[in-house]
């Protein structure tokens, strides 16, 4: 199984530490969190890994080269010259992803002890397009899912709380966590080009494919996006 770790993002929130360095090579009690997702993966047995790059790319691929991947397999996916978003960032990852019937995919700016081997587990039972990382937390924008406990909880929509804006169907909300499991059909069905969402292919994908929620509330997550947040983190992963 692959996996590929979103590291192209500019991370204006964390600043002034992103206007000398990419977000994912912030650092948690002495360990980068790019570091720390490439040994979280490890211990579900996955040690194929792409990164995408953009912001300060050089330093991400100076570091994976002398840590030797930190004993993954990682190869780069460069976007230097444009980044691709989300979307467009997966689609141009697809050559290596869907090498493989499924694969995992994070954000590079979070951290979490969810067990991603019974997320991968309910994937590979339920056969959805994609499975997505859902808690019941507190949020400003929210996946909006049709509950079914026998089939699991099936992608209806997305909310912003705070313009209400709503796409699709208005249903139970839950806060995405930033990670996917991704079946290899899913590339042939990517029409976007260039720079896009991937939620907005979720969205569209869901009207007619089975995109599921994986519920991890127990589990702890936090996104490092902000100081403050960093700061957090050093309290929670040690």
């Amino acid at each position: 199984m692959k996996a590929m770790i979103l590291a192209a993002g500019l991370g204006t929130r964390l600043k002034p530490f992103t206007d000398r360095h990419p977000k994912a090579l912030a650092v948690v009690n002495g360990k980068t969190v790019l570091q720390r997702n490439i040994e979280w993966l490890q211990q579900y047995g996955i040690t194929e890994v792409i990164v995408n790059v953009h912001h300060f790319a050089d330093q991400i691929i100076n570091l994976i080269s002398a840590s030797n991947g930190w004993g993954s397999n990682v190869v780069i996916s460069d976007e230097t010259n444009e980044v691709l978003e989300t979307g467009g960032g997966i689609k141009k990852a697809g050559w290596f992803l869907q090498q493989d019937a499924i694969s995992v995919v994070m954000n590079a700016d979070i951290l979490t002890d969810l067990r991603l081997d019974k997320m991968i587990f309910q994937h590979q039972q339920k056969r959805p397009l994609a499975t997505l990382a859902t808690a019941n937390r507190q949020s400003s924008r929210y996946l909006l899912f049709e509950e079914d406990t026998v089939n699991g909880d099936l992608l209806k929509g997305w909310k912003n709380t705070k313009t209400h804006e709503l796409k699709g169907m208005d249903a139970m909300p839950k806060a995405f966590s930033g990670i996917q499991v991704l079946s290899s059909e899913i590339f042939e069905l990517i029409t976007a080009i260039g720079k896009f969402s991937m939620i907005d292919v979720y969205l569209d994908l869901c009207r007619k494919h089975p995109i599921l929620s994986f519920d991890h509330s127990e589990s702890k997550l936090i996104d490092i996006g902000t100081m403050d947040k960093l700061a957090l983190a050093e309290t929670l992963f040690k």
